[in-house]
């Protein structure tokens, strides 16, 4: 077992055992154990769980956004004091500055990554667990939280025919709906993905004034992430894009959320000292 792999260990069982509670509060409900709306739906309840917890980063992410806004004026000062300034020194004053800009308003440039970032470890766990379930029934074998039993009721599940274990790359059972189904998601992230990077753009941009370099870091997201869904699409399992999907829609509804709060709130002051 490699290095990354040890690291992995907590977070597929405890990817594994969201799920199973998930199951098996949804057989409780008469809901048929081996359906693939029943591990479809657990999938969601995954994605609710973890984004549930994320709600407080969230909500600082958000803070961290209207900082940001408010601190633009002051950037663009600073990027006009030191314009044509190329030397060792003047570079090295500027980004002193900045990071005094950052610590007065209380956010940096990098905060808004910080709810992506956490969840890419629970996103790979999943990735792990649903990649290895074929393997893993032959073999009679579970994983984290999963017994053999359900590991094997999974490995049959399908929605619309689909294999929730199948992806168009490695295939498995009727591949024109697996692939149906992966355009499908795939389209829908893709155009919730940019409504949400244009609301973030919306918040976070001060009309009339340039934009600034983090800015335009924001708008790359906005057309590279579409060619990151379309190549992933094809690699992942469908029960990954379903996570992905949902995910995306859950991130998409707390910027709707978010929108209309006023600018000037609390939040949105700099921090004193």
């Amino acid at each position: 077992m490699g290095f990354l792999d040890e690291i992995m260990v907590p977070f597929r069982w405890l990817v594994s055992a969201i799920m199973v509670g998930c199951h098996d509060a949804l057989s409780a409900l008469d809901m048929p154990a081996a359906s693939g709306w029943t591990w479809t739906l657990s999938i969601i309840g995954l994605v609710l769980v973890i984004r549930a917890a994320l709600i407080p980063i969230f909500l600082q992410q958000v803070n961290a956004q209207r900082r940001m806004r408010l601190l633009q004026p002051d950037l663009m000062k600073l990027q006009e004091k030191y314009q044509g300034k190329t030397d060792p020194l003047s570079r090295q004053a500027m980004v002193q500055e900045q990071m005094a800009l950052y610590k007065k308003h209380g956010t940096n440039p990098f905060s808004a990554c910080l709810p992506v970032l956490i969840q890419v470890p629970f996103f790979l766990a999943l990735f792990q667990v649903l990649s290895g379930i074929s393997t893993l029934a032959a073999q009679g074998a579970g994983i984290g939280a999963m017994g053999r039993d359900q590991v094997a009721q999974f490995n049959q599940s399908s929605i619309f025919g689909a294999p929730l274990t199948a992806s168009v790359l490695h295939g498995g059972g009727n591949q024109a709906a697996v692939v149906v189904l992966t355009v499908l998601m795939i389209l829908a992230m893709t155009a919730v993905q940019f409504v949400t990077q244009k609301l973030i753009l919306a918040r976070t941009a001060v009309p009339g004034a340039p934009e600034p370099p983090f800015m335009r870091q924001q708008r790359i997201l906005l057309y590279s992430l579409p060619v990151v869904f379309g190549l992933g699409g094809v690699l992942f399992p469908l029960g990954v894009l379903i996570y992905w999907t949902v995910t995306n829609l859950w991130t998409m509804a707390q910027q709707f959320l978010v929108r209309e709060r006023p600018p000037g709130s609390s939040v949105d002051r700099p921090r004193s000292g």
